[in-house]
């Protein structure tokens, strides 16, 4: 949003502080601004061409200017309206020499000038034309202002720098100019929840025609093309009292009735854009006794536009239901200044105010315009907006300051409050739409206009408490750090997905839990797994990496016969690279929880046959590892998927102190004959328990295979505490596996 410098300083007397120091203080006090540009031709001026000499074979002329700031200058100028006697812009450039001539500076062209796009010939401006052809642009972040209707306009800003400054506000609007009898046209809303107000004057012997210098200059300034001076006077009245109008030419109006309604199924509109648009009920119109004429609170219709040949318009300046503009902006896709305006709930008590602003602006735009009739005025009656009641200690508590009362009243009256000697306020309409209601709001005024810096930053003054214990948190904060200190880079996807891809990885998606008014088409269902997400991870990454590992810990949704979803928190890492890291996977689960195991586990579709297990902790199956199905990916990719609510009450403690043994161990290897698909580590959990108390340690050493069966080797390492032990003692250890294994059905290597 741009506001001009010098618009702002007209209806602030006394303004002493310059633009780049305002901006300041507009940004600490009551919006964030993004900066000043100087709008523009640097240093211009008005000048009178007092000669003009041809130049010999040049199509340039010699000019002699007097101009009111550097004195007599001579310019060369190659525009074809150069004559002695005109009022134009000079633009001091420095000199140069052109065609043999020097040239100090120039005549600028409405364009160069910065007041339209008309680069054919230089400025002509009548003799009582006044206006200063430069400007200071104050950008102000549209952001900020969203729940301020009235900083959509330049006098609500002059306002709240009247406000900060001390200066003394002058509103540019005399309701008194606005015409007493009976209207030429009539008004009305049908719904007065979506139109709660809607006026329009009749102005006619309307000559459409450029706007003043002055006009033009202005709204080039904060960004709005001008038109022409009906169109032009709207948009300044727009940018001034953040009220939207719209100028109807009457002679193409069919009756004498203006109303606000819902469109009708299968009504259109073509608009002021030259777009067609097919209007619902859900669609608010400005409609004749014809049909449509334009789309309210957003863009007026084409049929009924001003022209050249218009002759008599009707001005229209109503008030439209904020979420009713928002929700026909955003289904027709149309974004205007108007909409935005309106979007952000305008005050109603301003249309009438703009009426009267239109009144005093025609006769500078259209002097030959005069009024026909009254004000057609149609309006629900609005209650006045509850007092708040403000109580000085509760300021000082919430602001953390004192504030003497005279010092509140002041500032408050200042911004538009009114306020009784036991501070009851009264909200003005302008800040009673959706902004000030609560006290809590009035000590935001108060705060921001005495400064946020004045108030000495302090801890607040409460005793601080412990939160309570949440092992859950902890526990997956530890497996974070686990994992990334092990390279493992942490992910984070959305908890959707579409059903095709919930289809890919098997899951029905009749079966899981959809989103009624899903953000995106491909977002459609709740997530049944980690994995689908960890799949795309994969997929995107390997197209620039060779090799890389990440993890997400997240929830997953399940559906339920009642109630809400279920939802399990899990943890999915993965490894992608040439080579297997399922072994790898595997010590990232050993080293989350303790007693981890695999087996073998009969494989999903997307996993691989052969290369899929189980895992296990406690004896109780906790997740899986799995690297998946070639047909899904280019290379191999290990996928470990644990259930952390399984998980957590395995969770690795911290290890005890034990001391050295103080006596020595001893050591044997012993190979078993074991079928080919039988599983190591279902071998070693049966020599363990035959081994007895006396074992340390049992290592897996290697295995060799044979055609329909396989050699694996052990190594035992057996001790005691409190003595060293014979020869007889081990032998007796090692003899123990031996029959118990033969008892099993094995045959040993001895």
């Amino acid at each position: 949003m741009k506001f001009s410098y010098n618009w702002i300083r007209e209806m602030v007397d006394g303004l002493a502080v310059e633009a780049r120091d305002l901006e300041r203080l507009i940004t600490i006090r009551t919006a964030e601004s993004e900066g000043v540009e100087e709008y523009g031709a640097k240093g211009a001026c008005r000048a009178r061409v007092l000669a003009v000499e041809p130049i010999p074979e040049s199509h340039n002329v010699k000019a002699i200017v007097e101009t009111e700031q550097y004195g007599t200058k001579t310019v060369v100028c190659g525009a074809p309206n150069c004559r002695a006697g005109i009022e134009t812009i000079y633009v001091p450039l420095g000199k140069k020499k052109i065609a043999g001539v020097e040239s100090d500076g120039m005549l600028a062209s409405a364009e160069e000038a910065g007041i339209n796009r008309d680069h054919s010939a230089i400025v002509e401006m009548a003799v009582e034309q006044v206006f200063t052809p430069t400007d200071s642009i104050i950008e102000i972040d549209n952001k900020s202002l969203t729940h301020r209707p009235d900083l959509w306009g330049h006098y609500g800003m002059a306002r709240e720098v009247a406000a900060i400054t001390g200066g003394t506000l002058t509103d540019p609007v005399d309701v008194s100019l606005l015409p007493a009898g009976d209207a030429v046209i009539r008004v009305a809303s049908d719904d007065p929840e979506l139109c709660p107000r809607f006026s329009a004057l009749v102005f006619e012997n309307i000559t459409v025609a450029p706007s003043p210098l002055w006009l033009q200059f202005r709204l080039s300034a904060i960004g709005l093309n001008p038109i022409n001076n009906i169109v032009d006077m709207t948009n300044y009245i727009m940018s001034e009292l953040a009220q939207p109008m719209h100028a109807y030419d009457r002679a193409l109006l069919n009756g004498d009735t203006l109303t606000a309604r819902p469109a009708r199924d299968g009504e259109r509109v073509t608009a002021l854009n030259h777009e067609e648009y097919a209007l619902t009920p859900a669609n608010l119109v400005i409609a004749d006794a014809r049909g449509p004429v334009g789309i309210a609170g957003v863009i007026g219709g084409l049929d009924s536009a001003i022209s050249e040949r218009t002759t008599s318009i009707v001005l229209e300046a109503a008030n439209f239901n904020a979420a009713s503009v928002r929700k026909t902006s955003s289904a027709l896709k149309i974004r205007t200044d108007a909409s935005m305006r309106f979007e952000k709930a305008q005050d109603p008590e301003n249309t009438t105010r703009a009426l009267a602003r239109a009144i005093a602006l025609m006769r500078e735009v259209c002097p030959g315009a005069r009024l026909a009739g009254g004000v057609a005025d149609w309006k629900r009656e609005m209650p006045a907006p509850p007092k708040v009641r403000l109580k000085l200690d509760w300021l000082a508590r919430k602001l953390g300051r004192p504030v003497p009362a005279e010092e509140v009243r002041a500032i408050l009256v200042r911004l538009g409050f009114g306020v009784s000697d036991d501070f009851e306020v009264t909200v003005p309409s302008w800040r009673a739409t959706k902004d000030v209601s609560v006290a809590d709001d009035l000590v935001e005024e108060v705060g921001r206009m005495i400064g946020y810096d004045s108030i000495e930053p302090k801890p607040p003054a409460v005793l601080s408490t412990v939160p309570p214990d949440f092992p859950e948190r902890t526990y997956y904060r530890r497996a974070r750090g686990m994992l990334a200190s092990q390279g493992f880079t942490e992910v984070h996807n959305y908890s959707f997905l579409s059903e095709e891809q919930a289809a890919q990885m098997g899951f029905d998606p009749a079966a899981l839990v959809h989103v009624l008014n899903p953000i995106a088409a491909n977002q459609s269902v709740m997530r049944p797994s980690l994995i689908p997400g960890i799949y795309a991870n994969l997929v995107e990454n390997r197209k620039h990496l060779d090799s890389f590992r990440l993890f997400e810990i997240g929830r997953e949704i399940h559906r339920r016969d009642q109630g809400l979803p279920e939802e399990v928190p899990h943890l999915a890492a993965a490894l992608y690279g040439e080579e297997s890291g399922l072994l790898e996977l595997k010590r990232v689960a050993e080293a989350l929880a303790a007693e981890v195991r695999v087996r073998p586990a009969e494989a999903r579709g997307f996993e691989h046959p052969r290369r899929t297990a189980e895992v296990l902790a406690g004896g109780a199956v906790v997740g899986r590892l799995f690297e998946l199905h070639p047909s899904f990916i280019e290379g191999r990719a290990a996928i470990l998927d644990l259930d952390l609510r399984l998980l957590q009450p395995h969770e690795r403690r911290a290890s005890k102190y034990v001391p050295l043994r103080r006596y020595p161990s001893s050591g044997f290897d012993l190979t078993v004959l074991a079928p080919t698909r039988e599983l190591v580590g279902e071998l070693q959990d049966k020599m363990a328990a035959l081994a007895g108390p006396l074992l340390e340690r049992i290592e897996y050493v290697g295995q060799y295979q044979k055609s329909d069966s396989k050699s694996v080797t052990f190594r035992f390492t057996v001790g005691a505490a409190d003595r060293t032990l014979s020869s007889d003692e081990v032998g007796a250890v090692r003899l123990g596996i031996i029959e118990g294994m033969r008892r099993l059905g094995y045959e040993l290597t001895v």
